[in-house]
């Protein structure tokens, strides 16, 4: 059924400064290794820089939800565009180690109330029927920047020179900020007064709480396992598996694959893997959502979505060329299942007023895993292999399945 306009004058501005303030660092990850000598930086700070913007969200998304509980989410929203907008301006502008690394950390507190606040304004202004697929919608967002961003930097980079490709994506940065300032509603996000119902919108008990003096009993148990399926997917896919593909294809098919006659490097076949699993991400995110909000609890379709990523898991562990094509798509149906579910339950479980903290825990452990992610997977890589370093990842999808089931239990035995 095709959602209200009210909807999309909600999720469109949002998503498209979101998607454009991602131009930037989805660029610096794809050139920055290979143009070091014009970033005026050496090879061995490329990984210190590409992980500080992750190490200041530990800090930057506790203080942003803290902010958003009692300031407008539109303001801090707009603002970290705006951020965003300046920290790659840094990368087009200036060279060496220390001017970047202040542009990186400039990035991970723009992004910090980017994601935080835009996923507030989500799950303050979804009615709770369509909250899932609200979530699911905005999620798009991120997969579609971050890959964008990678290819365009990677092609502009090509095409005008580092510096000047930043250039570009400073001003695309520019303009989803702009945007974002212009047509997002300024009634939404505004925890001092109560939003009227738009066209189409419906205003539900979800979110009139946060207007209630009164807010409900935080379940924290619950609150605390929802926050573990983003911590252990974030661990398992954008720290352990998406640092390791490229070893893992090289393991099966040695540096070059000859596709057709044409002999294919890993790295275009790893940069191949890597959008595939984004496309499939999209695709999938906003499905699983709408299917969230039809089942009546949310925790049968987490269970559910955690069996793909199991067996493909499993199957990647076996290190055959046929289990690549099956495994990448198993893996990744879970990984955007992890991701929109993980923050729908968290809007389900915290009150209104308590969306913005809730959300910075969430995905301040979210951060905590793809920081350490690398680093786990590269130290006992030379012990285990990749082979038990997949079979583990299947082991930790495994026990998010048995908690999943007990919260399913739970709440058919407080029903009865």
């Amino acid at each position: 059924m095709p959602q209200p306009p009210a909807t999309w004058r909600i999720i469109l501005p949002l998503g498209i400064g979101t998607a454009l303030s991602l131009m930037g660092d989805a660029s610096m990850y794809a050139v920055l290794p290979t143009h070091t000598a014009v970033a005026g930086v050496t090879l061995v700070s490329v990984g210190i820089l590409l992980s500080a913007n992750r190490w200041v969200r530990l800090a930057a998304n506790n203080v942003v939800g803290w902010l958003s509980d009692r300031q407008p989410k539109r303001q801090i929203f707009v603002a970290a565009l705006f951020l965003g907008a300046l920290s790659t301006a840094v990368y087009a502008f200036t060279s060496g180690f220390w001017p970047l690394l202040a542009g990186r950390l400039l990035w991970g507190i723009a992004w910090a109330g980017i994601w935080v606040a835009g996923n507030g304004i989500i799950l303050t202004a979804a009615p709770l029927a369509v909250r899932g697929r609200w979530v699911g919608y905005y999620q798009i967002s991120f997969f579609l920047g971050a890959a964008t961003g990678a290819f365009l930097g990677g092609l502009l980079t090509d095409w005008l020179g580092y510096h000047q490709a930043m250039m570009v994506a400073a001003a695309l940065s520019l303009l989803g900020a702009l945007q974002a300032w212009v047509f997002v509603p300024k009634e939404i996000g505004d925890q001092k007064t109560r939003p009227e119902p738009a066209e189409g919108l419906e205003i539900d008990s979800a979110i009139s709480d946060r207007q209630s003096p009164i807010s409900p009993p935080i379940r924290w148990p619950e609150l605390t396992s929802a926050t573990a399926v983003l911590g252990v997917n974030r661990l398992v896919i954008a720290g352990i598996f998406v640092s390791t593909l490229g070893l893992y294809l090289a393991g099966l098919w040695g540096e070059s694959v000859e596709v057709y006659g044409r002999a294919i490097g890993v790295a275009t076949l790893t940069g191949l893997a890597l959008s595939a699993n984004t496309l499939i991400s999209m695709i999938f995110t906003p499905l699983i959502g709408s299917l969230s909000d039809r089942a009546g609890n949310r925790w049968q379709v987490v269970g559910g979505g955690l069996v793909p990523g199991i067996v493909g898991f499993g199957l990647l562990a076996l290190s055959l060329p046929f289990s690549l094509l099956l495994g990448l798509p198993l893996t990744s149906i879970t990984s955007s299942s992890n991701q929109g579910l993980s923050t729908a339950l968290m809007g389900d479980l915290s009150g209104g007023k308590r969306h913005g903290r809730s959300l910075g825990a969430l995905y301040t452990v979210g951060d905590l895993g793809s920081a350490i992610g690398p680093m786990l997977a590269f130290a006992v890589l030379p012990i285990w292999g990749i082979s038990v370093l997949y079979s583990l990842n299947a082991v930790l999808f495994f026990g998010l399945l048995v908690m999943a089931l007990y919260w399913v239990r739970t709440a058919k035995s407080t029903t009865d």
